[in-house]
């Protein structure tokens, strides 16, 4: 029959489509009824050998499952039929839900939405009985956001014969087709952020239209119900797939991955579960596909599974040694790196590391972290000490100012250290494997011009169960074909070994790697933040009192002792925990969790503090936890007001001080006064003036203390976003305020101010001066009843320049106070730990928070971001009370000589005390380290047993020459690392140990007594 005239491409790409759909359909082309389903629960979260425990009941298909979060258990009878014999049998399922295939009593693979299909007999005899069961979870894959809209229900349940010809025939056809179809690319970002076009080069004209041509004639000879046609046909598709790259291509290094979070839109106990799915359905995989690798981070995850399913752990254990199964990142979990101190992320390093040790026999070389909210500029240090000199993330490609200016490039941190660093140019590390999305990582590649290798993470993530057989078949037809780059499987130290090759042509990044949005993150879920801290804090100190016993050779829990409470702390600095972007249900034992871990560290505390004094009731001493000396108004247990002097590590005492504060009243307002600072507040609780009288400098520019109330309505991610255009809504809170003077004399004046807020909330503040401080604070209660609204603090500061410090892990970085580029204007909210500071050569200001994390300095505003109130994912998030507390520090010299570092760390951290006097051990510091810029940061065990372990840094990135006093006898000192390494034996002198550090280096010791 004679041709139309002329070409007809869009028919043509619509027919090859449906083509491409019939031969799926053949795929499993019979299909049998299982004989019976029998249903019992709801249940809670149960392991396999009580699900069978558990009453079963007849159901039809259909059957409606639910509500969210619940637990079911089907028991399915099926019989196989004769005539599959020699075939692969296979279950399909559908819950729309997620659910755990358990066959033979062993977890076997997830089955979820997108994924409905599992092996169950490879090959069938013919004329089996098989009895299994499926967990059904009533949640999507993302929690209630993932959920079936139709509802939870058991929907699907059949036996169907794979037919591995069929699919064999589809997958060489359909990744030709979709080669040809995108043979004129789009010119959009995959990226969330969307910032630019990506330039993706079309398809060689020539090539795409040969597999134009030759794929509608494979549509004209073959049927797919005719299996007599089909030897024809794939003869032309392996002609066309035999058509290689040229000589020069970029090199595609291809690893499964999927992503879980620990967790986020389910609960924590969930997550088990989730890992549970996912690991199974990798193992499974790997038994089919010899060359299929699977990376996996996380070791919180892997301890899980080991204490709950310990079968697949083995099963996991064993494709490890086999070069299958990879475990990476190093961390406990994937931790925040905005908001945890330094310590936290140094024991984030040690357990991960010991864990992967222990259980694999090799620590991780790369600090796998894709999905966080900015990257502090101390990491690089850390990862280094934590033997990693590899990192590997994603998230930067969300950016809404800039994009990211490489793809491969070297992260130098704050002190000097560099590591290599990758970010997939997918822009995704959930990648499915279509042809189009391997295109476009091609084509995106920004150091193409640098080096030709990048990596490629393909697999569902967040329960969906990693890589799947369509991905895995994709990838073993396009290792090198025709336009596509060259693709190989390969492991991750494999793939930065080959990028290493060309390390020395890339680019270096100085300082954070900070990510242009989700800047909500530092303020929502104030309470667990709050939390965070004072475990931080509580640990410590728990730590120092644990040592010092030790020391002494007294009774004190060791380094293994108190790691459950760390473990218990790190996981609950997850990246969608800490953050606050987690459902109710996270936080509901989140608070719980935390709450436990503070009251028990500090009641360990005060017992080894008891049993190192006398006990003489009555008497009330100071302790000193910190590194640094403290002389500060103190209100001991029992309410009164101390002045107290402590040297670092040891005991204090309670002493007089000649100094009052005075606190005058007028119609207009207040004055408080010391030898320090004149402040004068007015009658709504605005600072009109606070003069730091060594200078006779005004500190403020304009009234000062002010609360700014702003809408709060992100377009997306309310939880995670502050939208620069909120800004743009500020007003000033206004209306009546009560106020009155709490302490007029003495050691501390008080003056106390409350107001309402907002439509439903109310706002108490004292405004507190103490005797010998050089600071104003302000102690804020809040009943926050508000939704879609910020509240901010504001000080207009009487400084000028063009950058703001801020104190971030073991160290502090500048940043703009203006918005001359799109990446300075994207800094309008920023992370910061205890204080920020505006200063000029000879006179500046810090600012001091005890738990909050969004700062902002604009122009002269010292901003802190106190309270948001999204509702999603959590509708409930932050309502209720909260107490935070702030102060402002006007200083002569700028935040180094004012040692604002020191002072916004005792001002963060309050004395303990303990009923009794000292005895010897409390009565002197056990450890003194000088000059000032140098901070003790940690005193803790050995993980080991042996000796103990002093962690210290250069706070005010200069060099230091430090000298180290004991106030025990040592016999050695090692410079160490985060894994407590022995390194380096260093001289000793009596007991005293000389270092010289270089600015903001970070530096690990192991001490050992003279053993007697």
């Amino acid at each position: 029959m004679a041709r139309l005239r002329g070409r007809y491409p869009q028919y043509t790409r619509a027919r090859l489509e449906s083509f491409a759909q019939r031969l799926l359909d053949k795929t499993h082309p019979d299909r049998m009824p299982v004989v019976s389903l029998e249903l019992a629960g709801p249940t809670e979260r149960i392991s396999f050998a009580e699900g069978l425990k558990l009453d079963y009941r007849p159901i039809p298909l259909g059957e409606p499952l639910g509500p969210l979060w619940a637990t079911y258990w089907v028991r399915v009878v099926a019989d196989v039929p004769e005539a599959w014999a020699g075939s692969r049998v296979d279950l399909y399922w559908d819950s729309r839900s997620e659910a755990l295939l358990w066959l033979d009593g062993r977890s076997s693979q997830g089955l979820n939405p997108g994924r409905h299909t599992a092996p169950l007999l490879q090959p069938a005899r013919g004329g089996e009985r098989l009895t299994f069961h499926v967990e059904v979870a009533c949640n999507g894959l993302f929690g209630e956001f993932g959920s079936n809209p139709l509802g939870y229900a058991l929907a699907g349940c059949e036996l169907r014969r794979f037919d591995p010809e069929a699919f064999a025939f589809y997958f060489d056809y359909d990744v030709l087709r979709q080669l040809e179809a995108d043979r004129d690319p789009s010119k959009a970002t995959r990226s969330y952020g969307g910032v630019g076009e990506i330039v993706q080069p079309a398809l060689d004209r020539t090539w795409a239209g040969r597999l134009l041509h030759d794929l509608n004639r494979v549509c004209n000879i073959a049927d797919p119900d005719d299996r007599a046609t089909w030897p024809a046909a794939r003869a032309i598709l392996d002609t066309l797939l035999a058509a290689r790259n040229g000589t020069i291509a970029h090199e595609l290094s291809a690893i499964g991955h999927a992503h879980l979070d620990t967790a986020w839109l389910w609960p924590l106990d969930e997550t088990r579960r989730k890992a549970q799915r996912s690991f199974s359905t990798a193992v499974a995989l790997m038994d089919r596909y010899p060359d299929f690798k699977f990376a996996c981070s996380q070791a919180y995850q892997y301890a899980v599974i080991e204490q709950h399913d310990p079968d697949l752990f083995a099963r996991i254990r064993v494709k490890a040694a086999a070069g299958q199964w990879i475990p990476v990142g190093g961390s406990w979990i994937e931790p925040d790196c905005n908001l945890p101190w330094g310590e936290s992320m140094c024991r984030q390093f040690l357990y991960g590391q010991r864990y992967f040790e222990k259980t694999f026999g090799k620590r991780s070389t790369v600090f796998w972290n894709p999905d966080v909210f900015g990257y502090d500029g101390q990491l690089p240090q850390l990862m280094r000490q934590a033997g990693m000199s590899r990192f590997l993330t994603q998230k930067l490609s969300w950016n809404k100012f800039t994009s990211p200016p490489h793809h491969s490039f070297h992260w130098r941190g704050i002190d000097g250290s560099t590591v290599l660093t990758h970010f997939p140019p997918a822009d995704t590390y959930n990648g499915s494997a279509q042809v189009a999305e391997l295109r476009y990582h091609a084509a995106n590649y920004k150091d193409a011009d640098r080096s030709a290798d990048a990596i490629y993470l393909f697999g569902y993530g967040d329960g969906g169960g990693g890589a799947d057989e369509t991905m895995l078949e994709t990838l073993q037809r396009t290792k090198d074909l025709q336009g596509l780059p060259r693709i190989q499987i390969r492991t991750v130290d494999e793939f930065f070994d080959r990028l290493a090759v060309s390390a020395g042509n890339f680019a270096t990044i100085e300082g954070e790697l900070y990510l242009e949005y989700h800047r909500g993150t530092y303020t929502t879920q104030s309470a667990v933040k709050r939390l965070n801290r004072a475990c931080e804090a509580s640990l410590q100190a728990l730590e120092f009192v644990a040592t010092l016993a030790r020391a002494w050779q007294q009774p004190a829990p060791s380094a293994e002792d108190i790691e459950g409470l760390w473990r218990a702390l790190l996981v609950n600095q997850f990246h969608d925990i800490i953050p606050g972007s987690s459902i109710r249900e996270v936080y509901e034992r989140a608070e719980v969790d935390l709450a436990a871990v503070e009251e028990e560290a500090k009641r360990r505390t005060q017992d080894l503090l008891a049993a190192l004094s006398d006990g003489e009731e009555g008497t009330w001493t100071p302790v000193n936890t910190l590194g640094s000396s403290r002389a500060e108004v103190a209100s001991d247990p029992e309410g009164s007001l101390r002045y107290v002097v402590a040297a670092p590590f040891a005991a204090g005492e309670a002493t007089t001080l000649d100094e009052r504060v005075t606190v005058s009243v007028g119609p207009d307002g207040f004055v408080l006064s010391n030898a320090q600072l004149r402040a004068c507040i007015d009658r709504t609780g605005l600072i009109q003036s606070l003069v730091h009288l060594p200078t006779g400098r005004e500190t403020f520019a304009s009234p000062a203390a002010r609360f700014l109330v702003l809408d709060d309505r992100p377009l997306q991610f309310e939880a995670w976003d502050i939208d620069p255009f909120a800004l743009e809504t500020a007003r000033e809170l206004i209306g009546e305020v009560s106020c009155e003077v709490l302490s007029d004399a003495g050691l501390r004046g008080e003056v106390r101010f409350e107001r309402a807020l907002g439509r439903a909330s109310r706002l108490s503040q004292v405004i507190r001066l103490d005797a010998g401080a050089r600071h104003l604070e302000f102690e804020t209660t809040v009943d926050w009843q508000e939704r879609k609204t910020l509240l901010k603090v504001m000080f207009p500061v009487a400084v000028r320049a063009s950058n703001a410090t801020y104190e971030t892990m073991f160290g502090a970085t500048a940043r703009p106070t203006h918005a001359n580029t799109d990446a300075d204007a994207a800094k309008y909210e920023v992370p910061a730990h205890r204080w920020s500071d505006l200063s000029e050569p000879d006179f500046g200001v810090s600012m001091f928070s005890d738990s909050k994390h969004g700062y902002s300095t604009f122009g002269n505003q010292l901003a802190l971001t106190l309270l948001r109130g999204p509702e999603s994912p959590d509708p409930k998030a932050d309502i209720g009370h909260h107490r935070m507390r702030y102060a402002i520090y006007p200083h002569e010299g700028d935040w180094r000589a004012a040692d604002t570092v020191g002072r916004a760390l005792r001002f963060a951290r309050p004395l303990l005390w303990i009923s009794g006097r000292p005895q010897q051990p409390l009565r002197q510091s056990l450890l003194k380290a000088s000059p000032s810029n140098v901070v003790v940061d940690t005193i803790k065990p050995a993980e080991d047993g042996d000796g103990w372990v002093v962690r210290l840094y250069e706070s005010a990135g200069a060099q230091a020459r430090t000298i180290i006093d004991f106030g025990v006898d040592v016999s050695s000192v090692w410079m160490s690392n985060i894994l407590e390494d022995r390194i380096e034996a260093l001289p000793m002198g009596g007991r005293t140990c000389r270092l010289s550090l270089r600015p903001f280096q970070v530096v690990t010791l192991r001490i050992f007594q003279v053993r007697r």
